[in-house]
């Protein structure tokens, strides 16, 4: 199983056994009123696990979708993800969900952090990208605190719930980078 550890917390990979967990933030409109998925029956929350669990058998694994638990007591806390988008470019995306009891923490930043540093270290990424909503200030204020630079708006970059929303493009690069 792979881990990556912070000051307050373990990013680990996914078990069934965070199910429950998983799907108390997955199935709350609140959480995913700025994104594509959601809000999740129990058989999606299955479904984005046992995804989960087969990115982290791959033996080229580019895919990194964790578990942001407590180091404290092990308690999940949400998920962060980096992924390869591009070999041929060097390029890989994030992106990060916490649940509602645990935000305002700076749980997503630490997590973020983290695995912006995976990105450049284990991925060879030469450029990270997230995305967020407009409206979605919290969101946009972690990915600066993690040294992301917004590069920029997108219009009409996604249709989500039968809707074209623009998103605000942030990106950091190797060489600009503040690694943890």
């Amino acid at each position: 199983m792979f881990t990556l550890t912070t000051e307050r917390l373990v990013l680990r990979d996914f078990t069934a056994a965070d199910e429950d967990a998983v799907h108390q933030y997955a199935s709350d409109p609140a959480v995913c009123r700025y994104v594509d998925w959601g809000p999740n029956t129990p058989a999606v929350t299955r479904a984005f696990l046992a995804d989960a669990a087969f990115e982290a058998e791959l033996v080229e694994r580019r895919t990194f979708t964790l578990a942001i638990t407590s180091k404290a007591d092990g308690t999940v806390i949400g998920s962060v993800a980096v992924w390869e988008v591009s070999a041929a470019h060097r390029r890989a995306e994030l992106g990060f969900v916490v649940n509602p009891k645990s935000q305002g923490r700076g749980y997503a930043s630490e997590a973020g952090s983290a695995v912006l540093g995976l990105a450049f270290a284990r991925l060879g990424a030469q450029r990270v990208q997230a995305t967020c909503r407009p409206e979605n200030s919290a969101s946009a204020s972690v990915l600066t605190k993690i040294g992301m630079v917004e590069e920029g708006r997108m219009r009409a970059h996604m249709v989500i719930r039968g809707t074209a929303v623009d998103s605000l493009l942030f990106a950091a690069t190797r060489s600009a980078a503040v690694q943890p």
